[in-house]
């Protein structure tokens, strides 16, 4: 079978992916470094390349079958209605709310441009009549949220949704309870396009999806797996594995636990520093620091420090509702870190950016920001 590039905008995507899932025409090659066509197997949908907030590409191949049965899931958990196309086509969040819609048999409405408050609320407007479904990342959703606060019309759209899923990395509490003042139906999602997009809602997988934590790392299992890495199979091995009774596992590289059948991520194994001798998971981190007031929006990454080898920073966009000083806030931050952490894995500073850079999925680019706190920091010294 044919693999063939496609650009990530949906008035490319959509016609392409009504052929692929109908059986017909050549996968779908989204965010391929290499725009050559290349040959994949049978009954694949498409290839999602990304980098995500690592900086390592990864082509994941989707199949039909997976792409399909993460639908079905999603609307017997959640219902089924047309959909706002708020993301990117090219990734799989993105590229299952196309799906959602299509199968709905709903077009799905598209925004345009860059994500703003009102052009969220001008595009549901454009939404037939009938069950409404979105979905967003935290950052969209913190957005809507505080032009809410002024312009109605933002609150009445974001009451419009059946469901709004978000997704893409942890909602912080905050936010979540705004939302839910606001009267808006938030669902919020856990999943990656090795699963083709969000598989476990609220904490419970969909139907067909297995949870099981090994040494502490979440495995997911199910009909809804990616085949692996196009070009890769070392990796696909190490990272798609078989237990002894030859069931598919998925290794996320979370760290989480399954508390009476609903799932709870503690953040990345991997995502740790090492500070004074004492491992610190940045997640940990990061998953305190905002449910600070002012902070829900903040990210924090590791940098090298002279005292204890590497520390953790809180970095924030500036903004009206950053209303307190820098020290304070970072001394708030700093003693609900160490309450609930300990004192090593308290941050030594905090940075305030005009704006977070982001990756195309609407996630920070953690990397990013690391390598533009490190020279901050780089050009103070010298």
């Amino acid at each position: 079978m044919r693999l063939e590039p496609v650009e990530g905008d949906a008035d490319e995507v959509l016609p392409r992916l009504r052929a692929v899932l109908a059986g017909e025409g050549p996968a779908l090659g989204l965010g391929m470094v290499d725009a050559a066509a290349a040959d994949v197997p049978d009954g694949t949908a498409a290839v999602i390349t990304t980098s995500g907030s690592t900086g390592i590409p990864k082509s994941v191949v989707l199949s039909r079958d997976a792409l399909l049965a993460s639908t079905d899931a999603t609307a017997a958990r959640i219902g089924e209605g047309a959909w706002l196309l708020a993301l990117p086509a090219g990734y799989v969040a993105g590229l299952q709310v196309c799906i959602r819609s299509l199968r709905a048999g709903h077009e799905p409405v598209v925004m345009d441009g860059r994500f703003t408050p009102i052009g969220f609320a001008e595009a549901t407007l454009a939404l037939p009549t009938i069950s409404r479904y979105t979905s967003l990342v935290p950052v969209q959703l913190s957005r809507l949220l505080e032009a809410a606060e002024t312009d109605m019309a933002v609150a009445t759209a974001l009451r419009a949704y059946a469901a709004i899923l978000v997704g893409g990395q942890a909602l912080p509490a905050a936010v979540f309870e705004r939302a839910q003042e606001v009267g808006a139906h938030i669902v919020r999602t856990y999943g990656s396009t090795e699963t083709c997009g969000g598989c476990v809602y609220d904490g419970v997988p969909l139907d067909g999806v297995e949870l099981a934590i090994v040494e502490g790392e979440l495995r997911i299992a199910g009909p809804t797996l990616a085949d692996g890495y196009l070009g890769d199979t070392e990796l696909t091995d190490r990272v798609f594995v078989r237990d002894a009774t030859d069931t598919r596992w998925y290794r996320t590289g979370d760290a989480g636990l399954v508390d009476d059948g609903v799932l709870r991520i503690h953040g990345r194994i991997d995502n740790v520093i090492v500070s004074g001798g004492v491992n610190v998971s940045l997640d940990r981190v990061e998953r305190v620091v905002k449910d600070v007031p002012d902070l829900s929006g903040a990210v924090v990454v590791g940098v090298p420090d002279p005292q204890w080898g590497e520390a953790s920073v809180i970095v924030v966009a500036r903004g009206a509702a950053f209303r307190r000083s820098e020290s304070m806030k970072l001394d708030e931050a700093r003693r609900a870190v160490g309450a609930t952490l300990g004192s090593p894995a308290r941050p030594a500073r905090l940075v305030l950016v005009d704006e977070l850079a982001l990756l195309p999925s609407g996630k920070p680019d953690r990397e990013a920001i690391r390598r533009a706190v490190t020279a901050m920091a780089t050009t103070r010294t010298d």
